[in-house]
């Protein structure tokens, strides 16, 4: 019986692990889009001020120097649009580095951000045909079975049988 309780957990806990690839991808994905898009924003921006004599410093400063609430407005929103930006790009570049186990450690920064939880509500589970979802089943029947396997010794372990020793 333990061994059937064990063996429900690993295939419950490599499902679980094996999605975790396939979600880090779309994450990826996602980010790569929002990246892209503030790429072109920030990229306009800086024609338009360049077209003006002008560079991104010295346009924001200008923004945020008129009198007039709309302009100032624009110009700390385009403050953090750049800053978003760099972050974003920042945090692409360290998930496309990084190698499989590094993006584990990362998922509570994944989860924890508007694109992560985005990708979470619209996450499809998909069959881990690559060597890294592979892994990751294999890692997480392990996991699993060893860890209910465990569990189920400590439970029954009052309802053992104790036989008398012998002298």
């Amino acid at each position: 019986m333990r061994r059937i309780v064990a063996g429900i957990g690993g295939l419950s806990l490599a499902v679980v692990l094996s999605q975790f690839p396939e979600y880090a991808q779309q994450y990826t994905q996602r980010l790569g889009g929002a990246v892209d898009e503030l790429r072109v924003i920030t990229e306009d921006f800086d024609r338009a001020a360049a077209a003006g004599g002008l560079d991104r410093p010295a346009a924001l400063a200008r923004y945020n120097a008129s009198n007039d609430d709309f302009l100032a407005g624009r110009g700390t929103s385009m403050t953090a649009t750049f800053q978003r930006y760099d972050n974003l790009s920042a945090t692409l570049a360290r998930i496309e580095g990084a190698g499989a186990v590094e993006r584990l450690q990362s998922l509570p920064a994944y989860l924890d951000t508007d694109i992560g939880q985005r990708t979470l509500e619209n996450y499809r589970p998909a069959v881990p045909v690559t060597m890294e979802g592979i892994l990751y089943a294999g890692g997480g029947f392990i996991l699993g079975y060893l860890m209910l396997s465990g569990l189920w010794r400590f439970a029954s372990m009052p309802f053992r049988r104790r036989y008398p020793a012998y002298r």
